[in-house]
């Protein structure tokens, strides 16, 4: 573990010194067009490493589990809610009652006709809502100044 610690330390040291020099020796006033390209190279570095970083996840992935998900051992998965249908065997999923998991969300069609029925209501309430405040704001009338300040 020591020598990790001491290993870390000097490429933390080795880096500080290389920071310093490239910025007080190198250093000259860069154009627009240079501080445009330095803005550029430094943001493109982390999106670079990252997308190779993505690849290297995914070939892993395609190791593991293979392209289109081949060496899986359960390939189809089906239910709804606190069900699932796996190789065709119905198993419970989530709390089996108190202090027994986490309950899982349950939404059946009825849930989701309410749903539906609910968040229509409401976008109608505000398309109201709104039409009433667009007519009030209509309705009043700007205040007219004259050039000698005397409302009408």
């Amino acid at each position: 573990m020591d020598k990790i610690i001491e290993a870390a330390r000097k490429f933390n040291e080795r880096h500080e010194r290389l920071k310093k020099y490239v910025h007080t020796a190198w250093r000259m006033p860069l154009p627009k067009w240079g501080q445009f390209a330095m803005g550029c190279f430094y943001f493109s570095v982390p999106v670079v490493g990252g997308w190779y970083v993505m690849q290297w996840a995914i070939g892993k992935a395609h190791k593991s589990i293979g392209p289109k998900g081949e060496y899986l051992q359960v390939k189809e998965v089906q239910g709804i809610g606190q069900t699932a249908i796996v190789n065709g065997e119905t198993k419970r999923i989530g709390a089996g009652g108190l202090g027994m998991g986490v309950k899982l969300a349950v939404s059946d069609k009825d849930d989701q006709e309410r749903s539906k029925r609910m968040l229509a209501k409401m976008l109608k309430e505000n398309k109201k809502r709104n039409q009433k405040v667009k007519e009030h704001t209509e309705s009043i009338d700007p205040v007219d100044s004259r050039a000698d300040g005397e409302m009408v």
